[in-house]
């Protein structure tokens, strides 16, 4: 059936003129989330889009079982406090992870702290929370409608006294306190014109560091930090492990690489008072330095200098010239460097990505040398909780149908060896049931892409089963194996095949293979996508028509390009918060970071880069006779101030303008935009549960899949 789309206003006299080239933008008035002609154009989409989702003929099931298995309890890793152990946990269905509270491990467990009686929505989320080093002060984040402002609160630790110390207008920010627990420091933002709600566009500049006391109003809080000369600096505090120093990592954009300053907070004889003296260690943005721990002087990072597989490296900050640095820890040969913590004083708890899969270990801090392994399935490390001062580990372990085992090791009594200290079961789903592979493909320059498979056990290779596809590949970023019910749900009672790719652009394999997929590399990661879609078929697991891709953010702009370049080879696309505008991302909100990863139009050379796969303006134009695009849902939200909605609307018009006047065009294009919602960190699981449920009824409904018990 073809569909009547709702008439959106072109403007073709919006030009806007970029180096020896204007580019019309006729749906410009769509960046103003405010005008009653957007919020139009928002409410006619969603009358199209919401009955048809509601209709889909799985829909009811789905949601049903997805309500079902979603209903298990969840926990994070306890971590320790003073001489109490806090951890997150969800009955099931509860909105929001609740934190508990226990005097010991075997002690029962109270309610420290429930987001849940926020809201009766589920819409405000503790976004961040920081204990004091030794349990006197809690400070939260809250977010609301999943936007990125965050507001810090203040509680006493012991009976839970809300103090009236507030902090606005905080975003991107560090919340670090110091170890006598006289304040704290954290990120704001001066104040901008218009709204700061989640809503708005305006751009994300001149952040500053503050330190907050205890007690006192945020008016009179101390600025410790800024940098007038680069408005698009930002920088996190880490107090160091024995609470001397405040060690300061300063970014521009997502590049990972960041300037090291730091300051001696002893030698302040009248405490922090003002701009701080900070010493600049490396004062260029040449690598990545991340503190792990300190021995007095000698400090220990975790750094990509000359090590794309990252390292560990010893820096004495009375030697601080580059040639007295030495490395603790040389680069693997193939695995990359992950994560490092310091544990019990004289160990640090390592994880190495070995094929897109956690290894554990244990090592010497003064030497570097390997101690042990901890024993480990094929997956994930999906959370970890030690310090230095304490000598338990507590580490989570996760897989595509594992949804969480948490081990506890103490490395205080002798031969120590991790047990099971918490295993969950989901009622409904038998991993036995289930498969999981690991693929290798080659991509168009011959170069080997993993890929994770996950089906039901037995399958037959007919070419009959339908695809879902995921993929990212940015910002090193690295997808791991991850428990996600709907997944499970898809595989089961859809009869589908998870299929994750673990293109270019991430992190996987390190800085070379994120480089590989970035900047004017950047269709290296379309090609990688296409190429895996292209394996699929070619082994017989299933055919183009039956193939359904997703990503989210920069994935949904993989999504969104690939569809432009090979509408053919998909039956369904599914391009959630996706960067769709690649000539004006850098003009919104915190868009200007992502330069790094993708460059900027402002730049001749780069812009050459971008028109040719930006997804807004790679759309065919009308009248449109090519073949037919696969079923588009694009999915936004009102709140998503990470990824504006302005990028998915203007593509979704051009979209429907051109593709979907096309007289071949039989399948749906259509938008969901979701209310006080953002980008997605702190959804609410009623929220999280419909939009998993609407997202494979359109793929079932569009793929003609029906549900099978």
């Amino acid at each position: 059936m073809a569909f009547k789309y709702p008439a959106a206003r072109r403007d073709e006299s919006k030009v806007d003129d970029y180096p020896g080239t204007k580019i019309c933008d006729p749906y410009a008035w769509l960046e103003d989330p405010d005008s009653e002609e957007t919020m139009a154009f928002v409410e006619e989409q969603n009358k199209l889009t919401m009955p048809y989702l509601e209709k889909c003929a799985v829909r009811a099931q789905f949601h049903q079982r997805l309500t079902e298995l979603y209903d298990y309890p969840k926990y994070s890793c306890p971590f320790k406090r003073g001489n109490r152990y806090f951890y997150f946990h969800n009955k099931g269905l509860q909105n929001q992870d609740v934190l508990y509270v226990q005097d010991s491990l075997d002690e029962p467990a109270t309610v420290f702290f429930d987001p849940n009686k926020l809201s009766e929505d589920g819409t405000v989320a503790l976004k961040m929370g920081r204990l004091s080093e030794d349990c006197e002060y809690f400070a939260y984040g809250l977010s609301s409608s999943g936007s990125d402002w965050i507001t810090v609160h203040f509680m006493k630790a012991d009976d839970l006294t809300v103090l009236p110390d507030v902090l606005e207008r905080v975003k991107f920010s560090c919340l670090a306190w110091t170890h006598d627990a006289k304040g704290i420091f954290y990120n704001w933002y001066p104040r901008q014109e218009g709204k700061t709600d989640g809503t708005e566009t305006t751009s994300n500049i001149n952040q500053k560091l503050y330190f907050h006391v205890i007690g006192t109003k945020q008016s009179e809080d101390i600025l410790v930090a800024e940098f007038p000369d680069h408005p698009k600096w930002q920088s996190l505090v880490t107090i160091s492990d024995d609470g001397r120093y405040a060690v300061l990592s300063i970014t521009e954009g997502c590049k990972p690489v960041n300037q090291l300053w730091y300051c001696d907070l002893q030698q302040l004889p009248n405490g922090i008072t003002g701009l701080l003296p900070w010493v600049k260690l490396v004062a260029n943005f040449d690598a990545r330095y991340s503190y792990v721990t300190n021995e007095g002087t000698v400090f220990t990072f975790l750094s990509n200098l000359d090590a794309p597989r990252y390292c560990l490296i010893n820096i004495d900050i009375q030697k601080p010239d580059r040639q007295h640095w030495t490395t603790l820890m040389p680069q693997h040969d193939k695995d990359v460097l992950d994560f490092v913590s310091c544990v019990n004083h004289h160990y640090l708890l390592v994880s190495y990505l070995h094929d897109v899969k956690d290894i554990l270990q244990l090592y010497e801090l003064s030497t570097g040398q390997l101690v042990r392994d901890l024993p480990l399935d094929v997956g994930t490390v999906a959370g970890v909780s030690c310090k230095k001062k304490h000598s338990d580990i507590f580490y989570k372990f996760t897989s595509f149908t594992t949804p969480g085992i948490i081990y506890h090791c103490d490395l205080s009594v002798s031969n120590p060896e991790p047990r099971v200290f918490r295993e969950v079961e989901v009622k409904g789903i038998k991993q036995e049931d289930y498969e999981t592979t690991q693929v290798f493909y080659p991509s168009k320059d011959g170069t080997k892409i993993p890929m994770f498979l996950v089906h039901a056990k037995g399958l037959k290779k007919d070419g009959t089963h339908p695809v879902f596809l995921h993929g990212y590949g940015g910002f090193e970023s690295s997808i791991q194996p991850y428990y996600n019910v709907a997944y499970l749900v898809y595989v089961r009672h859809l009869g589908g095949i998870l299929a994750v790719s673990n293109i270019r652009g991430g992190g996987e394999y390190g800085l070379t293979w994120h480089k590989a997929g970035t900047l004017g590399n950047k269709q290296t990661c379309f090609d990688d996508f296409q190429c895996a879609a292209e394996y699929l078929i070619q082994e017989n697991y299933t055919t183009a028509r039956r193939i359904a891709i997703n990503g989210a953010s920069n994935g949904g702009l993989l999504v969104a390009a690939c569809v432009n370049q090979r509408p053919d080879l998909y039956g369904c696309a599914v391009a959630k918060v996706g960067v769709l505008d690649m000539l004006k991302f850098h003009k919104f909100t915190i868009g200007h970071a992502w330069t790094t990863d993708y460059g900027c139009s402002d730049d001749p050379e780069q812009f050459k880069w971008l028109i040719k796969y930006s997804p807004l303006h790679n759309l065919p134009q009308r009248p449109y006779s090519g073949p037919s695009y696969p079923a588009i849902l694009l999915l936004t939200a009102d709140h998503d101030d990470r990824v504006v909605p302005l990028h998915t609307l203007k593509y979704c018009a051009t979209l429907q303008y051109g593709v979907g006047n096309s007289p071949v065009q039989c399948q749906p294009l259509m938008v969901r935009v979701d209310t006080c919602s953002g980008h997605g960190a702190g959804k609410p699981t009623t929220k999280a549960i419909l939009e998993d449920t609407h997202v494979f009824s359109f793929i079932a409904e569009t793929l003609q899949l029906s549900w099978k018990n």
